[in-house]
């Protein structure tokens, strides 16, 4: 009897979604890898929404298994330099830059109970991030493929919710 249903068991559990199986992964682990940047829409304590990166924004988030991260975003209109050179761009491109597209670094840990990730930002293109509280990401999906947490804490006083899609090897 006990064969019988231990059997079962594993016929049912070989038949299982991958995606059911992957539910069972902690946090942690599931992070881990290269994210592509999908979307972002902020929110606005009136209900205002926008897209800060635009329809199509570009972007990649990376998390090792040593608790370190990096994340790059911008929106696909980035321009660019008249003369080739950033140190020599204009006040108005170094502006867009700045306007559209954000890149920081440094440490992640993770609340499995509550699926938070806490990340330490130690370097950023906008350092008024650095050396300030840990910045608390609030996960809303997380699949094999598919990540979208919330950050309830912007600079700009907004909510953000993004989502990523796990990327494809090249």
């Amino acid at each position: 009897m006990f064969h019988l249903r231990l059997a079962t068991l594993l016929l049912v559990a070989a038949f299982l979604p991958l995606d059911a199986r992957a539910q069972t992964t902690s946090v942690r682990d599931g992070i881990v890898g290269a994210w592509s940047f999908v979307s972002v829409v902020s929110q606005a304590d009136d209900g205002a929404r926008g897209e800060p990166f635009g329809a199509s924004p570009k972007g990649i988030m990376i998390f090792t298994p040593d608790g370190r991260f990096s994340l790059f975003q911008s929106s696909a209109t980035v321009p660019r330099l008249a003369a080739n050179d950033r140190a020599r761009a204009t006040p108005e491109e170094a502006m867009a830059v700045v306007r559209e597209s954000i890149a920081y670094y440094g440490s992640y840990t993770v609340n499995e109970t509550a699926r938070e990730l806490t990340l330490t930002i130690e370097g950023s293109t906008y350092t008024n991030l650095m050396g300030g509280a840990p910045q608390r990401r609030i996960i809303t999906t997380m699949t094999r493929t598919d990540l979208a947490f919330s950050n309830p804490r912007t600079p700009s006083g907004v909510i953000l919710h993004t989502v990523w899609r796990r990327a494809s090897p090249q």
